[in-house]
């Protein structure tokens, strides 16, 4: 194996290690909530399995022990031999926990070298401590002990003429895969017909016995007894093999027997329906996808740049009538062929939210638990698609909404009964197309945010004046907890700390071309609401020319475009400004903010774009409007580097670049103070 397949080895392992552990905590979760159902230990048993085979062919031996120590218990609980209990699922979280750390010392992100010996040590002894001994399934018996849905099949098969026959195979004590031959001998049975049951389910057994493995197969076809015997002995490690021919009267003469909880073999028929509605997935490294994304925005330059021509050309003269026609046709397929290639290409690149709001259970739980809080968390739109970037991009962000929900929205139970409310509290986690764009809602029904206390704070930190206080409006006052620093708590929190970070989330979110807002009502609880685009690649943006320069803006930072004459603009504190429905809204002229020489025209009115949010508005004062369309962002290079209040470039159809406006950034340096 060379070093470049063993890398590609590794990544695909990574890849189904993240898939599993996501899984396994899911699974762990609706085990607590829901108590015990066969699907959701069964999905964990298989987990564990998966995880177990996978790590030990790569060589990872404490995550191979600690997953082996796992399935072991999770197979005690699927035969009744352990109940599921409180203790239970905190160490299996446990586990859960160290086999994250294990992941990110494969990944090479932690240096550290885990101890997992006091782990395994505490699996056994609650193994050993807890098991039902006297509700141990007796394994001889189960040749009689068959669930009414495998008698069922076994009946239907009779009835179709086919021969059903138990097969009890003996795989050699020699063997160090004995796991995997059962595995071969249920697939060639198949192969030849149907099986209807094994006992033990292939997946529970476990590889380094020393003992020879027994099995027996219900098995429906066509075969007679010698032939199925004779085809099986031949089978590689196969020791022995006995075929009894099943009677009608076999199944029925047992229905008094005891049925063992031993898991039941899909038939072929069934098996390829679960199969035919799982989502058939393939994995595409964003290396390339960022490639084909590049490349959409290439395409998109050249057709924006042949509209471009064909314009100039029909302004030149009417005698290239036909010549232009065609050149329109071209255009025109070009853009349907470039729309359809970017939204293939986009689609490859969005992926359900859910992956991004799995997360939030267990860390909902834990924190709940630390805080000593009842706390149901909801969860709503989880198949809203946004691209994989923005995905990882937005988790912080609302990590710390929720944790500020639970640590400072959320009351203690007997503060709620107090107030009428229920003792648990809620915390609602929702997503939704809206337009091109994906709003996402945090909320909770706890104590909501009081305006006067945020304004008390703020005079004390010295972020606004006393005289200045009665001139903000609630909601003004409100989102002065974006401020950095800020905070009302009254003592340090080791979950969100002293609401410093509020000013972070903010600057993130609009990093990414996003809006934050908030509803709250004192009493009611509190609203987050998050306004992010679908990709961070191409976007939709208004052009706007200074001088002979053209800039563009993006279109989810603009709330509206108006016309002001002289007299409607007036002045405060030497700096204009206009009164737009009762709110004073400064003016900025993009002029000053990046010295373009302004000029002179006989207009009788200012073009104003208004930016921004309805608490925080600035009017960008330009020459005139260009009209909108889609742009392909272009980073400036390391050459360039980062200037202020430009997010990017792009290049126009003329084959001039445009720059991008970071609207945040411009709001920062150009906001009034009152």
């Amino acid at each position: 194996m060379t070093s470049m397949s063993l890398s590609e080895y590794k990544q695909v392992f990574l890849e189904e290690l993240e898939e599993q552990l996501e899984l396994i905590d899911e699974c762990i979760l609706k085990l607590e909530q829901d108590g015990r159902t066969d699907l959701v230990i069964q999905n964990l048993f298989r987990a564990a399995h998966t995880l177990k085979g996978s790590s030990a062919t790569m060589g990872f031996e404490s995550m191979k022990e600690l997953t082996h120590e796992m399935e072991h218990l999770l197979d005690l609980v699927r035969h009744d031999r352990m109940e599921v209990s409180i203790g239970l699922i905190n160490l299996l979280f446990k586990s859960l926990d160290l086999l994250k750390v294990l992941k990110n010392e494969i990944e090479g992100t932690d240096q550290t070298v885990s101890n997992i010996l006091p782990l395994l040590a505490e699996l056994q002894a609650f193994a050993s401590e807890k098991t039902n001994k006297h509700v141990a399934p007796d394994i001889k018996k189960s040749r009689h002990a068959l669930s009414i849905f495998v008698k069922t099949k076994i009946g239907e098969a009779q009835e179709k003429g086919a021969i059903v026959c138990w097969v009890h195979v003996t795989i050699s004590k020699d063997s160090i895969i004995k796991g995997a031959r059962a595995h071969v001998v249920f697939k060639n049975l198949n192969d030849w017909g149907e099986v209807l049951f094994t006992d033990p389910s292939p997946d529970s057994i476990e590889e380094g016995n020393d003992n020879a493995l027994e099995i027996s197969y219900v098995f429906a076809g066509n075969k007679t007894a010698d032939e199925i015997k004779s085809y099986v002995a031949s089978m590689i490690e196969v020791v022995g093999v006995e075929v009894d021919l099943f009677s009608s009267e076999s199944s029925s003469s047992e229905d008094a027997a005891p049925e063992p909880a031993i898991a039941v073999e899909q038939s072929p028929e069934n098996s390829f329906e679960t199969r035919s509605n799982k989502n058939q997935t393939i994995r595409v490294s964003v290396e390339r996808l960022e490639d084909l994304m590049n490349l959409v925005g290439e395409l998109v330059i050249d057709q924006t740049r042949i509209s471009q021509v064909e314009q100039n050309l029909l302004r030149q003269s009417e005698s290239f009538n036909e010549s232009m026609e065609e050149l329109g046709q071209i255009s025109d397929h070009l853009s349907r062929v470039i729309s359809e290639l970017q939204g293939s290409v986009m689609k490859a690149r969005m992926l359900p939210i859910e992956q991004l709001f799995n997360r939030f259970p267990r860390m909902v739980r834990d924190l709940a638990l630390t805080l000593n809080k009842d706390v149901e968390l909801v969860i709503e739109g989880k198949d809203t698609e946004l691209d994989r970037t923005l995905i990882e991009e937005i988790a912080d962000p609302l990590i710390h909404l929720i944790r500020n929900a639970l640590d400072h929205g959320i009351e203690a139970a007997e503060d709620r009964i107090m107030k009428g409310k229920s003792p648990k509290g809620t915390i609602t986690i929702r997503a939704a197309h809206e337009d091109n764009q994906v709003i996402i809602y945090v909320e909770d029904d706890g104590s909501g945010i009081d305006a006067s206390k945020i304004l008390k704070s703020a005079i004390q930190k010295g972020l606004i004046l006393e005289a200045e206080a009665g001139t903000y409006s609630d909601k003004e006052a409100i989102h002065l907890i974006f401020h950095s620093g800020f905070s009302t708590a009254s003592s340090v929190s080791d979950v969100s700390g002293r609401g410093v970070g509020m000013d972070i989330v903010k600057s993130h979110i609009e990093k990414l071309n996003g809006l934050i807002d908030i509803h709250t009502e004192v009493g009611k609880g509190t609203q987050f609401k998050i306004r992010l685009p679908l990709t961070l690649a191409i976007i939709t943006g208004l052009l706007v020319k200074l001088n002979e320069q053209t800039f563009i803006i993006p279109m989810s930072n603009i709330a509206e475009i108006i016309r002001v004459t002289p007299h409607e603009i007036q002045s405060l504190r030497g700096e204009s400004v206009i009164l737009l429905r009762k709110q004073i809204i400064p003016i900025v002229s993009l002029h000053d903010q990046f010295r373009i020489e302004k000029k002179s025209n006989n207009k009788n009115y200012t073009q104003l774009v208004i930016v921004g949010t309805a608490e925080k508005r600035i009017a960008l004062a330009v020459d005139d409007l260009l009209g909108n369309q889609e742009v392909v962002i272009k980073t400036l290079g390391s050459y360039i580097g980062k200037v202020d209040c430009i997010s990017g470039a792009t290049i126009l159809g003329d084959g001039r670049v445009a720059l991008i406006l970071e609207i945040s950034a411009v709001i920062r340096q150009n906001q009034l103070t009152t």
